[in-house]
């Protein structure tokens, strides 16, 4: 070897260049690829642009449901019940025989009261004929005054007892009526609660025989705070009718996935000024009969007016202790923090009060993985509300 480099000097210094040059070269190289490994990737995010729209604000309130008419019916004669002419849980129709309460003793009675009208009739027609008769008689000073007043006096009295016997008459027949148990209202009937061959008086006592519940709608009974009423209720509806156009949201409890719409019907007169609140009515459609009184429910009451709000959903909203911020796409596509103060939710969506502007790019999908100043690449859009 040292023969070698001794007779080709030039040769050596060549190879020894070369391999000075090259040792930056592939250190370089190494250097590069070392930093390309080392640097962040993109986190891919799903993100919604920050739109303003129109948003229909809500509070929420708990109630139970009741029927639009109630009634429960009782015995208005007394006697044996003979007939029962419904099932449980029936559509009755107003006026429909329910069941029957031995009418004999009263069609008797009605009967009787038939003939004492036609003898109390007969009885006046003859004292007018005694009166007309005196009226010649007394003129001609063929009888006696006193005669003649004691005639005056029969026909009045006549008179009087056919109004007697046709308030009797009216009686009679309004009892054989009520013997025939009817229907006040039409709605669902509940079960007989006295059955066949039991005797019922019309006592104040009196037993309740069955129960109806209406079935044209009911009502959703809930209270309202006053805050919530001066601010939703009495700022935006001046009237009855106004408040009546309110629109009301209910879900029932167990089904809350079905959503019932309908509108106010009405408010209280006063604020209980134990509770601080003021009772409200909402009447629903039930066509079907699935609402049931009684009924434990969540009732929404909607403001009235609509706001042209910004909203964002749940989702991408960060909690930080007290304060709630969301990750926007910033310069560079880098994510940036922007701390927001939060209203009302809508629709699973929270309404922005501060903190967000027109345009901005909230990160909606894949907060999790992302970091302050850490470089995003959007991969999929949300439609802008």
């Amino acid at each position: 070897m040292v023969a070698i480099v001794r007779k080709h000097p030039r040769v050596f210094l060549a190879v020894a260049l070369g391999v000075l040059l090259a040792i930056p070269f592939v250190f370089g190289i190494g250097t590069s690829a070392k930093a390309a490994q080392n640097a962040p990737q993109a986190v891919p995010v799903g993100v919604a642009r920050a739109e303003p729209h129109d948003v229909q604000l809500w509070s929420q309130f708990s109630g139970r449901l009741n029927a639009v008419d109630y009634a429960e019916i009782r015995p208005e004669v007394s006697g044996r019940i003979t007939d029962i002419r419904f099932k449980d849980g029936q559509i009755v129709k107003a006026g429909q025989i329910l069941l029957v309460i031995d009418p004999r003793p009263y069609e008797a009675a009605l009967a009787k009261a038939k003939a004492d009208l036609a003898s109390a009739r007969a009885n006046a027609a003859l004292a007018k004929t005694e009166l007309e008769r005196g009226n010649g008689l007394i003129k001609a000073n063929a009888i006696a005054r006193s005669m003649y007043d004691q005639r005056v006096n029969a026909h009045q009295v006549a008179i009087a007892n056919v109004a007697v016997a046709e308030a009797a008459l009216h009686q009679a027949a309004v009892d054989v009526d009520h013997a025939y148990v009817k229907a006040p209202i039409s709605g669902r009937i509940s079960r007989p609660e006295m059955t066949l061959g039991n005797l019922v008086t019309t006592a104040p006592n009196a037993p309740l025989l069955a129960s109806i519940v209406s079935n044209d709608g009911i009502y959703a009974d809930f209270e309202v705070d006053e805050q919530t009423y001066l601010n939703t209720v009495h700022a935006r509806a001046e009237t009855a009718a106004d408040e009546q156009q309110l629109p009301v949201e209910m879900t029932v409890q167990g089904v809350e996935d079905h959503v019932y719409k309908g509108t106010v019907y009405s408010f209280d007169n006063k604020i209980d000024t134990g509770s601080g609140t003021i009772r409200a009515r909402a009447k629903f459609d039930n066509a079907d009969g699935s609402l049931v009184p009684g009924m434990f429910i969540a009732v929404r009451l909607g403001a009235g007016d609509h706001r042209n709000a910004i909203t964002v959903p749940e989702r991408a909203v960060v909690a930080d202790l007290n304060k709630k911020f969301v990750y926007v796409v910033g310069k560079g596509d880098k994510a940036e923090v922007r701390e927001v103060k939060l209203g009302a939710t809508v629709g699973g969506e929270r309404i922005v009060l501060s903190g967000l502007k027109t345009g901005d790019q909230v990160i909606v999908d894949g907060v999790q993985h992302i970091a302050l100043g850490a470089p995003v690449s959007v991969q999929s859009k949300l439609a802008a509300r």
